[in-house]
């Protein structure tokens, strides 16, 4: 057998089972969650606490289910109930950033301490971000009432926001918890499997010369375009950690990394669409904001700090 294929076939093989693992284990433990704390109870909750609305929306984007299309129907529920926008763009920074399968993948690539930092740069941009729309002229580009009339609220799997994981409400609450891990795994270890192979293939074939050209080393550069080029990639977190290890290991810096998870997996295209359904434009832009500044803020700390 050819040794770089060799090489492509252990480093999957590598990476495809410890990520198995994490994810199977983050499952569980998201699909108990979302049992046992119901989000329609939270989103009440954010309504009757909004002079904590930024730090409450944040912790519970913490607890959504890595699925960008929940975003809408929750962020729309919340709307509904009268959430700030302030509350709101907590929740739709902290969601897609740090909520438990993010924090579990990069632990399991980057270790206890990048986690931690990266969990304290992304939570208190989301809380911050939250917290100054609130105080801004804009506080009010939130889409409310007829404005929101038609818009399709459809969860990860087709269906209400507060099952968005086909768990069926006829059966016991750990049967639904259990389905709902079961749901929620399916959905992301197609991801999982398909990161650990283009990182195998990236292990054995691409040129590090490359890497280091674009991204390389500690420019404050690489890190800005790094940033810059996750919106339209489309990373999801499943695909992009096992590969950025691997890109990291032949010349990416850490800073540039990060920046790119953060970029790629906060704003990217189709997070930015999902998220329109429910801001109005001034919002969204305060969005895609926050999220880059945040991607390059925590990517020059990754580079030049840690």
């Amino acid at each position: 057998m050819d040794a770089k294929l060799v090489i492509a076939l252990n480093e999957f093989l590598y990476v495809a089972k410890g990520l198995v693992v994490i994810i199977a284990i983050v499952s569980l433990l998201t699909g108990i969650m979302r049992e046992y704390i119901p989000q329609d109870r939270l989103q009440q909750t954010l309504t009757r606490h909004e002079k904590w609305g930024s730090l409450l929306g944040a912790l519970f984007g913490m607890l959504t289910p890595f699925c960008s299309a929940a975003v809408v129907p929750v962020t729309m529920g919340m709307a509904s109930m009268g959430a700030s926008l302030g509350t709101v763009m907590s929740f739709i920074i902290s969601a897609p950033l740090c909520n438990f399968i993010v924090l579990a993948m990069i632990y399991a690539a980057f270790g206890l301490k990048i986690t931690v930092i990266y969990f304290l740069i992304t939570f208190t941009a989301a809380v911050l971000g939250g917290y100054l729309i609130s105080k801004s002229p804009w506080r009010n580009e939130i889409k409310r009432g007829d404005e929101l009339e038609g818009t399709k609220a459809k969860g990860c799997s087709g269906t209400k926001a507060n099952t968005c994981g086909g768990v069926s409400t006829s059966a016991s609450r750990m049967k639904n918890a259990m389905a709902g891990a079961w749901s929620l795994f399916k959905r992301i270890i197609p991801y999982v499997l398909l990161g650990a192979a283009i990182s195998g293939f990236s292990a054995a074939y691409l040129p590090a010369d490359m890497v280091e050209k674009y991204v390389g080393g500690d420019s404050f550069g690489s890190i800005v375009i790094a940033s810059l080029i996750g919106i339209p990639l489309y990373l999801r977190i499943e695909m992009a950690i096992p590969l950025l290890k691997v890109l990291i290991a032949k010349g990416m810096g850490l800073g540039a990394a990060l920046a790119l998870i953060i970029g790629g997996t906060g704003a990217s295209l189709p997070e930015i669409a999902l998220v329109s359904a429910v801001l109005k434009r001034k919002a969204v832009i305060a969005f895609v904001g926050i999220v880059l500044i945040t991607a390059i803020i925590g990517g020059a700390i990754f580079q030049y700090v840690v």
